[in-house]
């Protein structure tokens, strides 16, 4: 983060507490619960943002090598990611392109070609058709050059391999990721690994389980016995970054950097830092790693959530200190998702019509403003 923009951030907070007051918007807003809970409207949402805009199909360090592979799903697609052999990282639709057989079936792997367990079709691991049985008697004609694999846009940035999982769309990474790349490049997430994870479907909607993490103003209550004590009451800032956000939540800490010239002020130490990478990406960013949230909307009402540890290569084999460190994160992010769960099972039963926004939310009405413009441009 540019040292300027990090002072700044502290001496922001620092003065809502001076001043006994909190990071507010204009006014109160309202959003229906409608886009919630409604199968249509996450339809439109699949279409128009899932399958348009780049979501995380894997960190660097799952296919640190030429040939290795993963397989994930993509808004509803199976699709594999996998290093050439000079290393360029690709993604195909996992679908064979005779029949429609998913060629892979393994999570991960190594393999310089993939090969159908149908019919045997085999493809390299850029995606070109390698051969066939039988392919010249049985398809004489057939131009090998257009039944290569179904390529998706792909881009390796940020420690991370993105996709696009409409292989009719095309993006400009660079552009999409402009405003918020300096701050995400500094992370070094590329010199870490994965130290912890876990995995979890939720009976949530994907907005109410990305929601809970840009405001803190339910730390006192929600995370009461957990992290709770070490937050300042409902002091957080945030600031969009084109599509993309950076929340900044203030720890009880802080405060004693007013007795510290501004040259050891370190933000890091002192709050827990969120960047929402729209739609479906957000990364904790703690004193000395960084916790990787993943979600994969599954329906309107369900959520697969991947929860990460991401540590420095160079302190990886520190395997307790990681191991509690991902507990005490994990025990306080099911806070929330447990909420979260609550709150789908409360709009179901129609007592509310409309989820309603104080002015120190404002970070949710603008990360759903997002979301519309999406849906909306696509109607």
């Amino acid at each position: 983060m540019d040292r300027a923009l990090e002072l700044n951030l502290i001496e922001e907070l620092l003065g809502l507490r001076e001043a006994n007051t909190h990071f507010l918007d204009q006014a109160i807003e309202f959003n229906s619960v409608d886009h919630y809970q409604s199968e249509i409207i996450f339809n439109e949402e699949r279409e128009s943002i899932f399958t348009r805009l780049p979501a995380v199909a894997a960190h660097v360090c799952e296919i640190p090598n030429p040939s290795d592979f993963v397989k994930r799903e993509v808004a509803g697609r199976s699709i594999i990611v996998t290093r050439d052999a000079e290393g360029k990282a690709r993604a195909f639709l996992n679908v064979c392109r005779h029949r429609g057989t998913q060629l892979v079936s393994e999570e991960s792997g190594c393999k310089r070609r993939f090969t159908c367990p149908y019919h045997a079709w085999t493809y390299a691991n850029s995606g070109e058709l390698v051969s066939a049985p039988h392919l010249e008697s049985g398809f004489p004609d057939l131009d090998k050059a257009q039944y290569s694999l179904k390529a998706l846009r792909c881009d390796e940035r940020f420690g991370f391999i993105w996709v696009v999982a409409n292989p009719e769309v095309t993006i400009d990474f660079e552009q999409y990721f402009a405003p918020i790349a300096d701050e995400a490049e500094a992370l070094d997430l590329a010199d870490m690994a994965i130290a912890r994870e876990e995995k979890k479907v939720h009976k949530s909607n994907w907005k109410i389980l990305v929601e809970g993490g840009l405001e803190s103003y339910h730390f006192k209550v929600a995370h009461r016995k957990t992290i709770g004590p070490y937050f300042e009451d409902n002091l957080s800032s945030y600031q969009m970054l084109g599509d993309h956000m950076r929340s900044v939540l203030m720890r009880s800490s802080m405060h004693t950097l007013k007795d510290l010239p501004p040259s050891q002020w370190r933000l890091r130490d002192h709050a827990n830092i969120i960047y929402t990478f729209f739609p479906t990406t957000q990364l904790l960013v703690q004193q000395d790693h960084v916790v990787w949230i993943n979600s994969r909307p599954i329906s309107a009402t369900e959520t697969e959530l991947r929860l990460v540890t991401l540590a420095p290569i160079s302190r990886l084999e520190d395997d307790e200190y990681w191991e509690k460190n991902h507990r005490i994160t994990s025990n306080t992010l099911n806070e929330d998702f447990l909420i979260g769960e609550s709150i789908q099972a409360g709009l179901a039963t129609g007592a509310n019509e409309h989820m309603t926004f104080g002015r120190f939310e404002g970070a949710l009405p603008e990360f759903n403003r997002v979301v519309k413009r999406y849906t909306s441009a696509q109607a």
